[in-house]
């Protein structure tokens, strides 16, 4: 079967791959970092052993997702030069410097006080301890920044021009990092990821309540994740609607497909579920509500919605993939709102919030909801985006490297091995650590870190051999 592959589809695939391992964990640091400085400081100003317990429990699990977040992405930026060496020869100009700013910027920020926020807890004082947990916070967020202006530019392409090399240079850097969708994926990727922390923290905390109800710590992270839940998923919702009404504008095409409109018409309705068949172009056994489809996105009952049709078949996204992911993201957003009005509604209850197991069950059937909905709302937005890499500008198809398809597959074959037992493992080494009581986590990473999971080394490592 791989033999019949072309390079370009066996190069898409294993950027696919790489990426969708990658993107989980930063999604998770980012949030988990603001959640473990706001724990710090809750453990500051009220000097409340539960909050340091949680500290130090998520201050683990954050150093492992870390360094399997920063892995990948090294791993997958490799793909740029050996698969995508024209696409980087033609968009290097404009992507190469924002991506250097994120190295000097982020990176060497969270990598300066990662130290000092995991080994530093006894060596500097308290309030130098916490600057070093907001930087590293902050480094996320600057990160976030630098990628999402990158993948926001090759979406709305702005202040560039093309030189006789056929190069995009840039001529105005402020247009091109605060491009016309920039905004958007910015705020709807940031709450994206406070979301899954979130889903994280709460289903872990739901795991040790079914465990133990009266846990202090189990009670204090599932309520602070239900509290983001109730408060987040409602923003998310309302900023994902101002998002496709920016994508309704710079990228028609990919809200036809995302919605399954094969035809234009006025007041579209919405289609909540069918088979796009993009051969016949039309959307098969659909299930619809009359007229939604244009209000949601236009604001207007008889708004006119641009069908897969006016766009040449050069120039439409594959409809199917992009219709279900789209549902699959919104699916579950609207299933994070439930459970944070479920958990409000037990608030009012009193105690009812620890107590009701079917609660906790459910958050914890929901706990890598956040990750699955991270991976969908990714694909709707690079499968949505084709047949470019840069919007309307330059094909995926003319990006590709000049190399042959048996050495794309020999790659991709050995980032799968690779991927399955490395990842593999790291997975198990997170979900050991999050399964220990959260209120006996240790206050420093003073010993190795696998005494963290409940693994005891042998006389010669623990003799530091």
């Amino acid at each position: 079967m791989i033999t019949e592959l072309t390079a370009l589809t066996l190069a898409r695939m294993q950027f696919a791959f790489t990426m969708a391992f990658h993107i989980v964990f930063p999604a998770f640091s980012i949030g988990l970092a603001s959640y473990l400085a706001v724990l710090e400081g809750l453990w500051l100003w009220k000097k409340q052993q539960v909050y340091k317990d949680l500290f130090n429990f998520w201050k683990k699990i954050f150093a492992v997702a870390f360094g399997m977040g920063v892995v990948s992405g090294i791993v997958m930026s490799y793909q740029f030069g050996t698969n995508w060496s024209v696409f980087s020869d033609k968009a290097g100009p404009v992507i190469g410097p924002l991506m250097g700013y994120e190295v000097f910027t982020a990176f060497f920020l969270e990598a300066g006080f990662l130290g000092v926020m995991l080994f530093g807890e006894k060596r500097v004082g308290a309030g130098l301890h916490y600057v070093a947990t907001c930087m590293v916070a902050l480094g996320t967020l600057i990160s976030a920044t630098w990628i999402l202006a990158v993948n926001s530019w090759m979406q709305t392409p702005a202040g560039y021009s093309i030189n006789t090399k056929g190069q995009f240079v840039p001529e105005s850097w402020m247009e091109i990092i605060f491009n016309p969708s920039f905004p958007y994926r910015f705020v709807h990727m940031v709450l994206a990821a406070y979301l899954t922390t979130a889903f994280v923290v709460g289903g872990v905390g739901a795991w040790h309540l079914l465990k133990d109800n009266k846990s202090p710590a189990a009670r204090k992270m599932f309520s602070m994740a239900m509290w983001m839940a109730v408060i987040v998923a409602p923003l998310q919702i309302a900023a994902g609607d101002i998002h496709g009404l920016n994508t309704l504008e710079y990228q028609p095409a990919k809200i036809a497909a995302m919605e399954g409109d094969f035809e234009t018409e006025k007041g579209s309705a919405l289609i909540l579920f069918g088979i796009p068949d993009d051969q016949a172009e039309i959307t098969r056994y659909q299930i619809a509500i009359p007229n939604l489809g244009a209000l949601i996105l236009t604001h207007k009952r008889d708004g006119e919605i641009k069908g897969l049709k006016s766009f040449p078949k050069d120039q439409r996204p594959p409809a199917a993939i992009v219709f279900w992911s789209f549902r699959i993201m919104v699916g579950i957003g609207f299933l994070m709102l439930g459970i944070g009005l479920w958990s409000l509604m037990r608030r009012w209850q009193g105690v009812a919030l620890y107590q009701d197991r079917w609660l906790h069950w459910a958050s914890l059937v929901m706990l890598p909801s956040g990750f699955v909905a991270v991976l969908a709302g990714w694909t709707t937005t690079e499968v949505g985006r084709q047949p470019y890499t840069v919007y309307g500008l330059l094909t995926t198809a003319q990006s590709i490297s000049p190399v042959a398809a048996p050495a794309v597959a020999a790659s991709f074959l050995g980032f799968i091995i690779v991927y399955f037992f490395v990842y593999a493992a790291g997975i198990f080494y997170l979900i050991r650590l999050a399964k220990r009581p959260p209120d006996d986590a240790k206050p420093d990473l003073e010993q190795r870190p696998m005494h963290a999971a409940g693994i005891t080394p042998g006389p010669a490592m623990a003799a530091g051999e």
